[in-house]
């Protein structure tokens, strides 16, 4: 598993890539997978990790990120003859090393920055295996495996049956996530709204968040960690996830779910698959209908909400859906191991994967 290197994993607070290599490399590892993890030496994990980056370069501005990452990626590919397949979910870059090592290269694409990589993936696509974050988030230029929606630990979150009479924004403060949207649903609405994540536009920040925080009507909580996810998600009436572009997956919505949160949305990206109107949240094209939604969500059994996440999105089902992957990528021996390890968390896989992720 070559996990990104921008922060460490799990995460402690913000680093959606690496939450994900987390909770897949400890569901591989329960199953009985000997996954070896390359990520950040501060990582904690049940698989063998191996580092090169001391932290994330995010968390400490003396790494040199790009030097970082070329020691990072070399070291797994360096060692690619001990591994049966290469699970590579760190973006692009470990694609140009894919050609030049025999074992397999399964590849999770997180969304794509710019169409300016697409022609990377395109290059790469006869022999590297490609698996979709969202059915939404497919580009038609490349082929793919599968699609494999991120799974959570819905036992990490409780469901919350008696909200506050707050809603909440959980995500980065970057006019794409709509921060300045929430803050004029929740004001037309009368509920105070509750912020939460990290400053990634700090004159957007400035301009458009700051001077509305009063500690009542609007209060900023920083970045939080999954100490405080619980009741920042949970003790909403709803999650206002009011983006403004294409988001491949949402941990924030399905976390805001398992506690029962309905979520309120724009209808981009990968929400018309996460969001079902009437059962968990509503998507929404305007203000005003964001507005009439804050009403509408309330009315909705919230244990019904938390539902969709078990029936849907759990690790469980992200890590049967990866062994499949690797089972068609490794061909009929490996189908039988694959398929030993997904009846039983307590099996064994002599299969060793090495899963790879990147910032």
């Amino acid at each position: 598993m070559l996990a990104p290197i921008s922060w460490r994993v799990p995460p402690r607070h913000y680093g959606p890539w690496e939450q994900f290599v987390s909770l897949l490399t400890e569901g591989l590892v329960a199953r009985g997978v000997d996954v070896t993890l390359f990520a950040t030496a501060d990582s904690v994990t049940s698989a063998r990790l191996v580092a090169t980056a001391p932290t994330g370069y995010s968390e400490d501005p003396t790494l040199d990120a790009k030097v970082e990452e070329a020691r990072h990626i070399a070291a797994v590919f360096e060692r690619a003859g001990e591994f049966d397949l290469i699970h590579n979910s760190f973006d692009f870059l470990p694609l140009s090393y894919s050609r030049l090592v025999d074992t397999p290269v399964v590849t999770t694409i997180h969304g794509f920055g710019s169409d300016v990589t697409v022609p990377v993936y395109a290059d790469h696509a006869d022999h590297v295996a490609y698996v979709a974050i969202s059915d939404a988030d497919r580009h038609p230029a490349l082929p793919y495996v599968a699609t494999v929606h991120h799974g959570i630990d819905v036992a990490a979150f409780d469901l919350v049956t008696t909200p506050g009479d707050h809603l909440a924004f959980f995500g980065r403060i970057h006019p794409d996530k709509g921060t300045a949207v929430a803050i004029e649903v929740a004001a037309a609405a009368g509920l105070p709204l509750v912020i939460a994540g990290i400053v990634q536009d700090q004159a957007y920040f400035d301009r458009e968040v700051a001077p509305h925080l009063d500690g009542e009507r609007v209060t900023y909580l920083g970045p939080v960690g999954p100490d405080r996810r619980q009741e920042v998600l949970g003790g909403a009436r709803a999650l206002l996830h009011l983006i403004d572009f294409d988001e491949p997956f949402g941990f924030s919505v399905v976390e805001a779910m398992a506690c029962g949160t309905p979520v309120i949305a724009h209808p981009r990206g990968s929400m018309p698959e996460l969001v079902l109107p009437g059962r968990n949240g509503a998507l929404v094209g305007s203000v005003d209908e964001a507005v009439r939604a804050v009403a509408e969500v309330a009315r909705l059994d919230r244990a019904g909400v938390r539902r969709t996440v078990e029936e849907r999105f759990t690790v469980d089902r992200m890590v049967d859906g990866y062994l499949a992957v690797y089972a068609a990528v490794l061909g009929a021996d490996a189908a039988g191991l694959v398929s030993s390890a997904s009846r039983t968390s307590s099996g064994t896989l002599a299969k060793r994967v090495l899963e790879s992720d990147a910032p």
